[in-house]
């Protein structure tokens, strides 16, 4: 039997309060938002567990951790339409990508983040894997997707416009190094005799209500890939990890440890 279509979609940085306070009708037509927490604080390694077929948790008490794994995996099955897959299914390379291949489908990434490049080991087991030219490009991606109706496909989506500028120009805000992605031009910065400039309050109040309006973007983009799927296409639309805007002296995320950068949105649903 064939399986249904999956498009996992990943707002990069985006929080979870980022998306409660954005106006979302198309994620909403997926299905109820909930607040889950990231199993990392920056991109790559959120990634490769997602890619291990695992989602944002929801934290529960008084359970074996094993016990939430195999659930989370048991979950594909209604996800797919597929009978059987368990944790089993995904040993021993645990990797999502190959058990959708195993099925018959079609494995297609495009990512905006340079740490994600197509040279990294997350590469494995797509059929078609894309660096995106431009940071802010889910039009661009929804517009270079294909359904197929004779084959299930898996598209894998990271998305940049939620991402650090959060599509404004920076012009005038001070330089970070590798806001971009890690690594990105980061030896432009070594040697330099002065550290960046942090942020004051204000320019992070700003940075916020900004990541909430980029939410508000994607959800309209979502309209149209939500139209241009095929019936019981299922949708997973999740923040990777969260994002600090001044709480207890933080900006971003990665080497922080606070409740925002472990709290992200979770949405999943079939096509209405």
């Amino acid at each position: 039997m064939r399986g249904n279509d999956l498009v996992f979609i990943v707002m990069d940085s985006c929080r979870f309060d980022s998306y409660q306070r954005a106006r979302t009708p198309n994620m909403d037509r997926l299905g109820a938002g909930e607040q889950r927490f990231a199993y990392a604080t920056w991109t790559a390694p959120s990634h490769y567990t997602f890619l291990m077929g695992m989602v944002p948790h929801t934290s529960p008490k008084g359970v074996f951790a094993s016990e939430v794994y195999k659930q989370d995996f048991g979950r594909w099955v209604d996800r797919l339409g597929i009978e059987g897959l368990s944790f089993a299914t995904f040993v021993p390379e645990l990797s999502l990508a190959k058990v959708l291949q195993d099925n018959g489908y079609r494995t297609e990434a495009r990512v905006s983040l340079p740490v994600l490049n197509p040279y990294t080991a997350i590469n494995r087991f797509f059929d078609e894997y894309k660096l995106m030219s431009d940071h802010n490009d889910f039009a661009g991606m929804v517009e270079e997707i294909e359904f197929d109706d004779d084959q299930p496909s898996f598209h894998f989506l990271n998305l940049g416009e939620t991402h650090y500028p959060y599509m404004l120009d920076g012009s005038d805000m001070p330089h970070i190094s590798g806001v971009h992605g890690v690594f990105k031009r980061m030896d432009d910065s070594l040697g330099a005799e002065h550290a960046d400039k942090f942020f004051d309050q204000a320019q992070m109040t700003m940075l916020h209500e900004q990541q909430i309006r980029t939410v508000e973007y994607v959800d309209g983009v979502l309209g149209g890939l939500i139209d241009k799927a095929p019936a019981d296409t299922h949708f997973i639309v999740v923040g990777d990890h969260g994002e600090c805007f001044g709480e207890g002296g933080y900006f971003g995320h990665g080497p922080i440890m606070h409740e925002k950068v472990l709290q992200v949105p979770f949405v999943e649903g079939r096509k209405p």
